[in-house]
């Protein structure tokens, strides 16, 4: 009888919807308990949690997926929902624009043609380049960006999360070694490389390089999205 329990659960949407939601919880906490260490990331200990989990159950991703795209959906929502700050602190984005403007044209022409540039380096196919070149944008405009250049959206998702996660973690320590104090500065700095992961580690330092951040994130989406279509 356990076992048909189980069969019946590891096909529930609602199983994968509920065990997500816990272990994010879960690894929020945790990460609050080491807020000072980036490694304690919540986004990253969830995946950890959750690839040990479905490796030892055997559950494909395919499977998980089918309960966890309900928090996928949000991602649009919670990504609308940065113009909110926008709107607030308005009269600062204002007088930050023209850096803003220069920093945007050089971090996304130098993620896009340096992922270009190492993928004729090393001989990878051009489906291969299409996939990485929007890994900066938040994932469901990857995504996007990686089907209509004949990528591998999947690819591309996977390597969104990994530059997110790389983002988040060094930022901090980047920005001290290098001086960097202002917070406006650091937030859209992060924002333009690590999309909505690195935004959710700003707002976590300071609510200032968080409204940055997701300016950052929302901008580059759609620069990106024109770069990339020239250059590929």
């Amino acid at each position: 009888m356990s076992d048909g329990l189980w069969v019946y659960l590891a096909t529930s949407s609602l199983l994968w919807l509920s065990g997500t939601l816990v272990i994010w919880i879960f690894a929020t906490f945790l990460a609050g308990l080491r807020s000072s260490n980036p490694l304690f990331n919540p986004t990253l200990i969830s995946i950890v949690i959750i690839a040990v989990i479905l490796y030892l159950t055997g559950i494909d991703y395919h499977r998980y997926f089918e309960g966890a795209q309900f928090i996928h959906f949000l991602l649009g929502p919670a990504t609308v929902a940065l113009g909110i700050p926008l709107y607030e602190k308005f009269a600062l984005v204002r007088r930050n624009l023209l850096p803003m403007i220069v920093a945007l044209t050089i971090g996304s022409l130098t993620a896009v043609g340096s992922t270009i540039l190492l993928s004729e380096m090393f001989g990878f196919p051009e489906f291969i380049a299409a996939s990485l070149a929007p890994k900066s944008t938040t994932a469901a405009v990857a995504m996007a960006i990686s089907e209509s250049l004949a990528g591998d959206p999947s690819l591309t998702a996977a390597v969104v999360v990994l530059t997110g996660i790389c983002g988040a973690v060094v930022v901090t320590p980047m920005m001290n070694a290098m001086g960097v104090r202002d917070y406006g500065a650091r937030g859209f700095a992060v924002g333009l490389a690590s999309h909505g992961i690195g935004t959710a580690r700003a707002y976590s330092v300071n609510p200032v390089a968080g409204l940055f951040s997701g300016i950052a994130m929302g901008l580059n989406a759609i620069v990106t999205s024109i770069v990339v279509h020239i250059f590929l």
